[in-house]
C-alpha cells in the first residue's frame, strides 16, 4: 500500500465527544428521538465514521474518519487507548494490581477474562471541563483516578472492570489512542487532523495488526 496516497485521500476529526452522546450518526434504538447524535456537533462530510464507541455516559477523545481502513488498524487491538476512570472511594494498591493482570467481566452473555494492562493511581485530579450532569460531591465519601491503558475494548469495559474489583466507575474520560491524545480539546469541539499527525497507524506493520 502507497501510504502517502492512502493519507492524502482521506479527511480525519479528532472529538471531545461529551457526556450525553451517541458515538454514532443513526440510531435505530427505540428512544430514537431522545438520543444526541455526533451529527449535532459539527457538520462532518458524507461516510464519516467514528473509529471505535464511547458509551453514552462517557467522554473524551473520539477519532472519527472516511477511511474504513484507518478504522480497522485502529479497532485490531495492536493500539493503546488511555482512560482516566475517577472511581468510588480510595482504590487500593490491591485493586490496581488485579486489575492490571486482568479480571474476569461479563460480556455478551458470557464471562471474559481481561488481558493484561497498564493500570497507575493518579497522584492529582485531571483537569477536565466539568461534566454536564454532575458528579455526585465529596459528603458520599472519597473518590480517586486511575489511568487504565487497554489494547482491546469490549462494551463497557472500563466500567466493568473497576466494578469487578469493588470501585465503581463514576466519570470516563478517554484521553489518548495511540499517539494522538485528548489534550487542550474543549467539550464537544472537533478538530481536522493533518494527515501527517496519524501516519503512526498508517505505517504500522502487517505483524502488528
Amino acid at each position: 500500500m502507497n501510504s502517502n496516497i492512502q493519507e492524502n485521500e482521506h479527511e480525519h476529526f479528532l472529538l471531545y465527544k461529551p457526556y450525553g452522546y451517541l458515538s454514532q450518526f443513526v440510531n435505530n434504538g427505540q428512544k430514537q428521538s431522545s438520543k444526541k447524535l455526533l451529527g449535532e456537533l459539527y457538520k462532518f462530510p458524507e461516510g464519516t465514521m467514528s473509529i471505535g464507541r464511547l458509551d453514552e455516559k462517557s467522554e473524551g477523545l473520539l477519532l472519527l474518519t472516511i477511511d474504513g481502513k484507518l478504522s480497522n488498524r485502529i479497532n485490531s487491538g495492536a493500539i493503546e487507548k488511555e482512560y482516566y476512570a475517577q472511581v468510588d472511594g480510595e482504590i487500593t494498591p490491591e485493586a490496581i494490581i488485579e486489575m492490571a493482570n486482568g479480571v474476569k467481566i461479563g460480556f455478551d452473555g458470557k464471562k471474559y477474562n481481561t488481558k493484561t494492562c497498564k493500570v497507575v493511581k493518579l497522584d492529582t485530579v485531571p483537569k477536565f471541563p466539568e461534566r454536564s450532569k454532575k458528579i455526585r460531591d465529596d459528603r458520599h465519601g472519597p473518590t480517586s483516578w486511575v489511568s487504565i491503558t487497554l489494547k482491546e475494548g469490549k462494551f463497557r469495559q472500563v466500567r466493568k472492570m473497576t466494578s469487578a474489583v469493588g470501585f465503581p466507575t463514576l466519570r470516563l474520560v478517554r484521553v489518548r489512542v495511540g499517539n494522538i491524545k485528548l489534550d487542550t480539546l474543549n467539550v464537544g469541539e472537533v478538530k481536522q487532523v493533518d494527515p501527517t499527525s496519524i501516519k503512526y497507524f498508517y505505517n504500522l506493520s502487517s505483524n502488528s495488526i
